[in-house]
């Protein structure tokens, strides 16, 4: 998102509650400091759109981050999969061992 579409933006949302968007009250709820003539210069140009509160692509990053989640719960659950197979197999490796080492005593 750039600066001018987020100013635009928290423009917009201090509209639709009813108050007017001034430089102060939109530096106060910018992300980073911005330079006071880039607000100013954005707010001249700013023209109300009630429905341009956010962009289009944090929908699609919200429901990336919702499919990588669920991605990442069914590798953490193959891991743990491949895990307990593996604990299972150094288990019978080792009672293996054991038996080879007790028939050697014998």
């Amino acid at each position: 998102m750039t600066i001018n579409d987020e100013i635009l933006i928290l423009a917009n949302q201090i509209a639709n509650q009813g108050n007017k968007p001034t430089v102060a009250l939109i530096k106060t709820k910018l992300s980073k400091k911005v330079a006071l003539p880039i607000i100013i210069s954005t707010l001249k140009t700013w023209q109300h759109q009630p429905s341009f509160i956010s962009l289009p692509e944090e929908k699609d990053e919200l429901l990336e981050a919702n499919h990588s989640s669920s991605h990442t719960a069914s590798f953490e659950q193959d891991l743990h999969e491949e895990l307990a197979l593996m604990k299972k197999e150094i288990l019978e490796l080792k009672q293996l061992v054991k038996q080879l080492i007790d028939q050697q005593k014998s």
